[in-house]
């Protein structure tokens, strides 16, 4: 993104008083942030109205310094990046929500943001049975292909993460922080694995602190991506009963795994089976629930079980990463030839393997 762009995003964004509705209605009379930051005061009052559109003349002191450490944030690791709601990768599942983010701040496998989700959510001080149940799920959850989705928070959300990174579905962290501001302390070392492994992600601009309202909101994200929300554990008022009903709102299937009648953290479960959420005991029989959800024409982004080649073709998929890249890039990245290069992304292309895209990009593939 331009730092043009960029400004504009942010300018949209970060100015106080506005709010993502009026961003929102501003998006859809202009076409993009570039064009309504660029349009006069009398083209804002028409669409929001004096009082707005003096708010939207005023922006934020910190903006510079907000676009200067975005920057140096893309620009420090190739694993950061941004998407906005008008970008043709943005997910259709969060498409579909009453209120889609307008800008995501993103680092490590942009490719989960498209795949089958399921958010896995619960109590911060779980039992050591709703931890263990947790960690089952999540782990059977990743090994059928599907991401696990979460928050990062201690407990159910850590737990489910961390088992999650054992499969080929992986895990996505939705974040009520910047992603600079790994957020809690204790998930630092977690938050970083699923950078590597995973994906984080979060609407809020970078340097932004946890703060109380953040977190309830991002839950709709939570929801939004995935195509179901599994609640372990949880109080009658817990945020994970929000992700829950957000989930249902969005026409996402709720399951629930029962309790204990004397477990105040099996009440919250409960209630929601009361009022429809689907109970499951097992991994076995969340999948089975799962599966007409997903419909059987869609690909769950399975791992082979065959090892990756080694030699020359393993360090070409090595090079590849998980991201569209050109011929060229390739060849900075390992020093090949042109020609030794083509040929072995054709023999990974017949292998299944890689994948040759319009424009003269290839991308790896997951066989299935």
């Amino acid at each position: 993104m331009e730092r043009v762009e960029l400004a504009a995003w942010l300018r949209l964004l970060e100015t106080p008083g506005l709010g993502l509705a009026r961003a929102r209605q501003l998006l859809a009379a202009f076409g993009s942030a570039e064009a309504l930051v660029g349009a006069s005061p009398a083209a804002w009052r028409e669409v929001l109205g004096a009082k707005a559109a003096e708010v939207l003349s005023q922006p934020p002191d910190s903006l510079p310094d907000q676009i200067d450490r975005t920057i140096d944030w893309l620009a420090a690791d190739p694993r950061h990046q941004l998407l906005t709601l008008g970008d043709p990768d943005y997910p259709e599942a969060l498409l579909q929500t009453a209120d889609p983010p307008l800008l995501l701040y993103m680092s490590g496998r942009r490719e989960l943001l498209n795949t089958e989700g399921l958010a896995i959510v619960g109590s911060r001080t779980p039992t050591p049975q709703g931890r263990d149940n947790a960690a089952s799920f999540a782990r059977e959850v990743s090994r059928a292909g599907y991401c696990v989705v979460s928050g990062l928070a201690l407990g159910i959300d850590g737990a489910a993460h961390e088992a999650a990174l054992s499969g080929p579905g992986s895990t996505l962290a939705v974040l009520g922080t910047g992603l600079d501001q790994l957020y809690p302390s204790r998930h630092q070392a977690l938050g970083r694995r699923i950078e590597d492994e995973g994906l984080l992600v979060s609407e809020y601009s970078l340097g932004t602190p946890p703060l109380s309202p953040n977190f309830p909101r991002r839950n709709r994200i939570i929801a939004g991506l995935s195509r179901g929300c599994l609640v372990v554990e949880a109080a009658l008022r817990s945020g994970s009963l929000i992700t829950a009903r957000l989930a249902s709102e969005a026409g996402r299937e709720v399951f629930a795994i029962p309790g204990s009648i004397h477990s105040p953290l099996a009440r919250g479960c409960h209630e929601l089976i009361r009022q429809g959420a689907t109970l499951v005991e097992s991994p076995a029989e969340l999948l089975e629930a799962l599966r007409p959800i997903v419909g059987k024409s869609k690909t769950l982004p399975l791992v082979a079980e065959d090892p990756e080649p080694g030699g020359e073709p393993g360090l070409v998929l090595q090079a590849l990463g998980h991201d569209p890249v050109t011929l060229d890039a390739l060849i900075a990245r390992g020093g090949w030839p042109a020609a030794q290069l083509n040929a072995l992304l054709l023999e990974l292309e017949l292998e299944g393997l890689v994948a040759r895209l319009p424009g003269q990009l290839f991308q790896r593939r997951r066989r299935g």
